[in-house]
C-alpha cells in the first residue's frame, strides 16, 4: 500500500446539513492518496477546531451551502479560531459552496482555494497538492498517455478532438490555451482539414480553395510548435493529431518531434484510394499501416486502432465490425505496438440498439483481449457515434449523457468525447468544455456505483453469438490466405478478403476495391445481414452468398 500523501479533515459547517459536494471533495482526496475524515453535517465550529487540533490534517475542507449573510459570519469567525490556535499556514484551506457563498470565500485571504461545483478534478488535484492550474507546471501532469492514464484512475482520461475551420491556426492556438486553462481535457486532438492530412509535404498539391475546409490548417512545422505551445499551460494536456494519409513515418516522426505525440491513429483498412481520404490501393496502404504501427511500436509509442468503427458507420454487419477489431488487435500485436488504445464507437450505426451496440462492444473487448499479454497491454478508449448526434443541441446534448453512460459499462480508461455540436458544426472552445462538462458529471455519477448493465442475459446472449461468428469469419480470411505463411497479416489476403465480400458493408457498392454486395438491417436492434426478402443470416449464410457471388 502507497504512504498517504496527507490528511484531510473536511465539514458542513455551522447549520449547513448538505454533505454531497464535500464527500465528492473527500472522494478525490481519498483517490489521490489522502487520509480524509469528515465530522458530519451540521459542525459547529467549536467541533469541527477539535477534529483539526486533534488530526493535524494538511487540508481543511470547508462546506457551506446556505446563505451568503450567513456564510460570511462563519468565515470570519473560524478564521479568527485558526488564527488563534496558531493554524494559519501550516494547511490548506479550500472552500466549497455555491457561487454566491464562494463570492463570499474568496473575500478571506486565509481561504487557498475556493470551488462552486463546477471545477474538474484536475483542478481540485491540483489544489489539494497546493496548487492552482495557474500556477502548475508542467511535472505537475503526466506527460504521456500511460502515466496519465494511471495518475488519473479510477477517472478515465478526456479527450476530444479540436481544430477550428478557418484561414489561418490563429483561432486554434486561441481555444487550445482556453481548454488547457479550464482543464476540461486531459487530450487535446487536433482536428486537421485534409491537406494538412495528406498534403503536408507537397505544397504544390495544397488547394488554397480548401484552406481549413474540416479543421485547422497547419502547414509548417511552425504552426504545429505554435499549437503546442498554447497547451502549456492550466493542466498541461497532451496533445495528438491525426495520421497523415500519405508520407506515413515522415509524418509521424514530424509529429513526435512537434507536438508530442500522444499517441498514433491508424487502421488497416482505410485512409487510402478506397474510401477517397490518401493516395494508396488498398493492399499498399495495409501494409503502409503495419509499418506505421512497427515505427511507434519501436519508440514505446501507443497506437490507436479506429478499424472498427469505420465498418460500423457504413451500416456494415456486426460481425464484420467484430472481425475488423480481431485482426487490428492480431496485427497490432505481430507489428510489435505495446500499449494498443482499442477504440470502440457507439451508436456506429445509430439505429443499433444500447443493448446490442454494448453486445458488440464486449464482444470486440474480449476478442482483443484474447492477444493480451505483459508485453501487448490494451487499453479501452470509448466513443459516442460520429452520425449519431441530432442536430437539435438540447437533444443532443442529451444524447451524449445518455451515451456517455452506456459507454461506462465498458469501464473506459479513456473518453473521446464527441461534442453535442457534432451534427452541426466543429466545436469552439467554449462548446469544447461544456461538452467535458457535462462527461466528467456522468463520469462521476457512473462511478459512485451503476447497475452492471454487461450482465444482461440479452448483452451476454449476443456477446457470445458474436464471438463464434467472428471466428467463422476469421477461419475463412485464413482459409482465403492458405498459401500465405501469416494470412491475417498479409495485405494482399486482407484486400482480397475485402475484394470477395467477406468484409463488407453497403456503402461500399461501386467501389473499386469493395464488394458493396451485402445488405443489412436493424433486427432486434443488432446490425445483421439481409437476404433479398429481407430474411436475416447467420454468419455461414452470408460467407456462402458472398463467396458464390464470387464464384
Amino acid at each position: 500500500m502507497s504512504a498517504s500523501k496527507g490528511k484531510v479533515v473536511a465539514a458542513s459547517i455551522g447549520d449547513c446539513v448538505h454533505v454531497a459536494g464535500v464527500t465528492r471533495f473527500l472522494n478525490i482526496a481519498e483517490d489521490q492518496g489522502f487520509e480524509t475524515y469528515f465530522t458530519g453535517p451540521a459542525t459547529d465550529l467549536e467541533t469541527f477546531m477539535d477534529a483539526i487540533v486533534a488530526r493535524q490534517p494538511d487540508v481543511i475542507g470547508i462546506s457551506y451551502r446556505l446563505t451568503p449573510e450567513n456564510a460570511r459570519i462563519l468565515f470570519a469567525e473560524l478564521g479568527h479560531m485558526l488564527e488563534a490556535a496558531g493554524l494559519l499556514g501550516k494547511a490548506r484551506i479550500l472552500c466549497g459552496g455555491t457561487p454566491p457563498v464562494i463570492d463570499v470565500a474568496r473575500e478571506f485571504d486565509y481561504i487557498d482555494a475556493a470551488f462552486s461545483g463546477d471545477e474538474s478534478p484536475s483542478a481540485i488535484q491540483a489544489a489539494l497538492r497546493g496548487e492552482t492550474l495557474q500556477a502548475a507546471d508542467e511535472s505537475s501532469f503526466p506527460q504521456t498517455a500511460v502515466e496519465r492514464i494511471r495518475w488519473k484512475a479510477p477517472y478515465p482520461i478526456l479527450r476530444h478532438h479540436f481544430g477550428i475551420p478557418a484561414q489561418t491556426i490563429a483561432p486554434t492556438v486561441e481555444g487550445i490555451a482556453r481548454i488547457a486553462e479550464a482543464g476540461a481535457l486531459d487530450v487535446i486532438s487536433l482536428g486537421a482539414d485534409q491537406d494538412a492530412q495528406e498534403n503536408f509535404f507537397r505544397p504544390a498539391q495544397q488547394d488554397l480553395r480548401s484552406t481549413g475546409a474540416g479543421g485547422v490548417p497547419f502547414r509548417t512545422e511552425d504552426d504545429l510548435i505554435e499549437l503546442y505551445e498554447a497547451s502549456r499551460r492550466g493542466n498541461y494536456p497532451l496533445l495528438r493529431s491525426y495520421s497523415g494519409t500519405s508520407d506515413h513515418l515522415r509524418y509521424a516522426e514530424m509529429l513526435v518531434r512537434t507536438i508530442h505525440n500522444a499517441w498514433c491513429a491508424t487502421s488497416l483498412f482505410w485512409f487510402n484510394a478506397m474510401d477517397g481520404r490518401g493516395p494508396s490501393p488498398l493492399a499498399q496502404s495495409i501494409r503502409e499501416h503495419q509499418m506505421l504501427m512497427q515505427w511507434h511500436g519501436e519508440r514505446s509509442i501507443p497506437v490507436e486502432g479506429n478499424e472498427t468503427y469505420h465498418w460500423g458507420m457504413r451500416d456494415a454487419p456486426d460481425v464484420v465490425a467484430c472481425a475488423a477489431g480481431y485482426l487490428y488487435a492480431y496485427n497490432a500485436k505481430r507489428f510489435g505496438v505495446r500499449d494498443y488504445i482499442l477504440t470502440y464507437m457507439f451508436q456506429s450505426p445509430p439505429h443499433l440498439s444500447n443493448t446490442m451496440d454494448l453486445a458488440r462492444c464486449l464482444a470486440i473487448l474480449e476478442l482483443s483481449d484474447s492477444f493480451a499479454d505483459d508485453e501487448f497491454r490494451i487499453w479501452r478508449q470509448v466513443r459516442t457515434g460520429l452520425l449519431s448526434h441530432p442536430v437539435n443541441m438540447v437533444r443532443a446534448r442529451a444524447h451524449l449523457a445518455q451515451s456517455t453512460m452506456l459507454q461506462m459499462a465498458a469501464q473506459p480508461h479513456i473518453i473521446h468525447i464527441v461534442g453535442h455540436t457534432e451534427a452541426h458544426h466543429a466545436a469552439d472552445a467554449d462548446e469544447v468544455i461544456e461538452a467535458a462538462l457535462m462527461v466528467q458529471d456522468v463520469v462521476e455519477t457512473a462511478l459512485r456505483g451503476n447497475p452492471d448493465m454487461t450482465v444482461d442475459p440479452a448483452v451476454q446472449a449476443r456477446k457470445l453469438q458474436l464471438i463464434e461468428e467472428t471466428h467463422l469469419l476469421i477461419d475463412a480470411i485464413r482459409r482465403l490466405g492458405a498459401g500465405s505463411p501469416d494470412p491475417l497479416s498479409d495485405p494482399a489476403v486482407l484486400a482480397q478478403a475485402v475484394a470477395v465480400g467477406l468484409m463488407d458493408a453497403p456503402q461500399l457498392v461501386n467501389n473499386a476495391y469493395a464488394r458493396g454486395q451485402v445488405r443489412t438491417r436493424s433486427v432486434d436492434g443488432a446490425i445483421r445481414a439481409i437476404d433479398a426478402a429481407g430474411n436475416a443470416l447467420d454468419e455461414a449464410q452470408r460467407q456462402q452468398m458472398a463467396l458464390a457471388v464470387t464464384d
